[in-house]
Formats: structure tokens, C-alpha cells, sequence
């Protein structure tokens, strides 16, 4: 197994570090592929990958077989294109002022308006954005009608694929999932004309009537449970550690943190962690996460602040100034760790600072 660290002057003396597992990545979009074919698997790798780093997840979703990739806004689109030649899809689409960058980048933009369109009209391939009960991006049913006349006449650019998002994929029992697919299915019944695309990583789960031409997952790729309240079907991707820099005791009585807001009960052992909000580690995680040091869990004591959380270690033998404590790992999953702070992971994922040194294992990127 390779383990290449990516280091910047600013993570040279890191006192934290991100390792992420780029076989489990790879083996994570295979597994996708296989839920969901025969559809095509794409990979959704905005937010720098998910705050993972989109060389690496990019250079590793290739190997692994990925041919068409999904980005948020047309700078991620561009900073992608010098990494693949393959398909880019940028769901921001376009405005006068980015129209000719998009085509000269051969990016396709995904347009989400009647006016999106005619900026776009003839320039290069692109997808349509259906709404189909979301009420955020997207085409409403009549704005499509409209453009479907124009399809079958010429006047109007044929898109080379048609995508929509569902609102609550994580929820199966949810009706407008069915409400969302029977409007999908009625708006565009068939892919004689050009594929389609419905699900995220949640809708791949939801069964075969989701899937159409093409899927595209993002947070599962990462090792996110996509299947809340059941047991997670993917391979953890991501660890995060940072060192203890100090180990103190605290009298009873005594406070821990900004603002008082932990008291000690009794004399306790109290450690101090080089991990803090500026590192992605929320605020909202202030006396209700754990850390493991030791393999045992030990709770945050106090606030969090920017560059430090303190955690109860009392009981916990041997601890001292340099140890490490696991922060995101096999004991405390980012989707753990996401309920502790009333989140989701993809908050937590995106958010990981650039403090933390970055290190690739089982790859060759």
C-alpha cells in the first residue's frame, strides 16, 4: 500500500492530519457502479471532492472507470479540466460573461433556465436541468414544453442529457420521491432522444426505477452513509487525528473553555487538542462529541474554540503531550460525528480546514 503526503508550507509542521484511503475510494464507485447498472456510474467532485482533494478523487474515480464528472461552478469546471480530458458537467450553468470560457474549456454546462439556453444555443453539448418539485435550480414543466418544440425543430440546442435532483432521498418512505420520478418519467418517458439522470447517491438505493441512464454520486464516493437510519454499505474513506498538546488536572469546581460553560464535578484530567473550528471542527460539537485516545472515548469539555478543544481524559491511562486522538476514524464515522453537531457530513467533509496534512493512501497519483 502507497501513502503519498501532501504537504504545503502551511501543513509542514501540521499537528494534525487527514488520511484518506484512495482504494477504498475506487472501491466505493465500483460498488455504486455495480448497485446501479447498467446505468452509467458518474462521480459528483465539487468542493475540492468533498474537502478531499480533486487531483487525487479525480485521478483515482478514472482508474476506477469513471468517464463523466459534475462540478458546482465553471472555476471548479476549469481547475478539473487540467486534471481530466473526460466529460465535465458544471451545475451552476452559464452567463454572457461565461459562455465562451465554458466552450473553449469544452465544459457542458448544465442549464437550469429558458434564458440559460438561448445564452447557450449552439455553443456545444449541455444537459437540462428538469424541476421536478425541489423548487430550487431547474426548468419548470412549462419552461420545458417549450423547449421541447424547439428541440424537434431545430431551433433549440439538443441537450445530451437531462438530470433533475430529488429533495428527499434519504427518506424511501417519503412520497415525493414517486411524486418527483412520476414527473420525471411523464416529462421525458424515454432515453431515445438523450439519457437521463434523476439520482445522487441517496436515489441509487431507492431501486432500478431510479436509476435511468445515469447516476452520479458524491458524498457515498466518500465513504457518507447514503442510507439513513441503516447500516452504512460504504468503505470509510476518511481519518482525521490531531496531537494532544497538553494534559492538565482541573480541581472541582474549576471551569473549562470560554465562557465557564464546563464545570468540573469532581477533580478531572483534562487534554488539550490541536483541532479547532478554523480546522472544521464545529462549534455546534461543544459538549456533545467524543474523541478516541487510547481506543477509549473521551467527551469535549467546554467550547470549541478556533484552533483547540479540550476533552475529559479522567480514567484514561497514559496519556500525554504528543499522543494523537482520533477525531474521524473506525470508531467515530463522519456521519457520528455529523449528529453530534445536529448536521450532516457533507458539512463536516467540505469544512476540513487546510491546516490539516493531507495523506493519500494506496495510491499512485
Amino acid at each position: 500500500m502507497i501513502a503519498i503526503m501532501m504537504e504545503t508550507a502551511l501543513t509542514r509542521n501540521s499537528l494534525s492530519e487527514l488520511s484518506i484511503n484512495l482504494e477504498a475510494l475506487a472501491a466505493n464507485y465500483h460498488f455504486l457502479a455495480e448497485q446501479s447498472a447498467p446505468s452509467e456510474c458518474a462521480a459528483v467532485v465539487k468542493a475540492n471532492a468533498y474537502g478531499l482533494g480533486l487531483r487525487a478523487v479525480t485521478r483515482t474515480l478514472e482508474k476506477a472507470g469513471c468517464k463523466t464528472f459534475f462540478v458546482a461552478t465553471l472555476d471548479e469546471g476549469l481547475a478539473l479540466r487540467n486534471i481530466t480530458k473526460k466529460i465535465i458537467y458544471v451545475f451552476a450553468g452559464v452567463t454572457e460573461e461565461t459562455n465562451l470560457t465554458f466552450a473553449e474549456a469544452s465544459l457542458r454546462p448544465v442549464l437550469n433556465s429558458i434564458q440559460q439556453v438561448k445564452l447557450w444555443n449552439s455553443k456545444g453539448p449541455a444537459a437540462f436541468h428538469l424541476d421536478t418539485g425541489m423548487n430550487r435550480l431547474g426548468l419548470s414543466k412549462k419552461d420545458f414544453l417549450e423547449l421541447s418544440v424547439g428541440i424537434a425543430n431545430g431551433t433549440t440546442v439538443k441537450p445530451t442529457l437531462i438530470l433533475s435532483h430529488l429533495a428527499c432521498a434519504d427518506e424511501p418512505g417519503n412520497d415525493l420521491n414517486f411524486q418527483q420520478l412520476k414527473t420525471f418519467q411523464e416529462l421525458h418517458p424515454t432515453p431515445q432522444s438523450y439519457p437521463r439522470s434523476l439520482s445522487a447517491s441517496s436515489g441509487i438505493f431507492l431501486g432500478p426505477q431510479y436509476h435511468f441512464e445515469m447516476v452520479r454520486p458524491g458524498y457515498a464516493l466518500y465513504g457518507g452513509n447514503p442510507t439513513k437510519n441503516r447500516p452504512n454499505p460504504m468503505s470509510p474513506v476518511v481519518n482525521l487525528k490531531a496531537k494532544i498538546l497538553q494534559c492538565r488536572e482541573v480541581a472541582r469546581g474549576e471551569s473549562v473553555g470560554y465562557g465557564a460553560t464546563f464545570r468540573s464535578d469532581k477533580r478531572r484530567q483534562i487534554a488539550t487538542i490541536a483541532i479547532g473550528y478554523a480546522d472544521g471542527y464545529s462549534r455546534a460539537l461543544a459538549q456533545t462529541a467524543y474523541v478516541v485516545i487510547n481506543g477509549i472515548l473521551a467527551p469535549v469539555a467546554g467550547r470549541i474554540s478556533m484552533d483547540l478543544i479540550s476533552v475529559d481524559i479522567t480514567g484514561i491511562e497514559g496519556v500525554k503531550p504528543g499522543d494523537w486522538a482520533e477525531i474521524i476514524g473506525s470508531t467515530i464515522s463522519v456521519d457520528d460525528l455529523a449528529n453530534c453537531a445536529g448536521t450532516i457530513g457533507y458539512e463536516l467533509l467540505t469544512a476540513l480546514g487546510p491546516r490539516h496534512k493531507r495523506i493519500y493512501i494506496g495510491a499512485n497519483i
